[in-house]
């Protein structure tokens, strides 16, 4: 199992969300987060002011996976996500040494 996670462009969150739904992707956890990577963020003016806005507001979603989902599920994030700008975001893919649902005390692939 693999936990894969996004940090995304805020508008492009029904996006993705859709294509993960149309692969078969039935839960996820989406946070609101701020951050920089190579954008390195953008100045602004303020009441004449000038000042640098260091974190961007992104968008953070996990999802967990079977191993064999991996491919597609990566495949629909980027798609959707993608608008060949800086700061599309970045994906990260981890290992899930187990996974249990509470209510059921399913583990494993069963639990997810």
């Amino acid at each position: 199992m693999k936990l894969v996670t996004a940090i995304i462009k805020p508008f492009r969150l029904d996006d993705v969300r859709n294509a993960l739904s149309e692969v078969g992707i039935q839960g996820m956890t989406v946070s609101e987060v701020k951050g920089f990577g190579r954008q390195r963020g953008h100045t602004e003016l303020y009441r004449g002011a000038e000042y640098v806005v260091d974190f961007l507001p992104k968008a953070k979603i996990e999802v967990a996976v079977a191993d064999d989902r991996l491919d597609e599920t990566i495949e629909a994030i980027v798609m959707s996500a993608k608008t060949g700008k800086v700061g599309d975001g970045k994906i990260f893919v981890t290992n899930l040494e187990q996974v249990i649902r509470i209510r059921t005390g399913e583990t494993g692939d069963s639990a997810l």
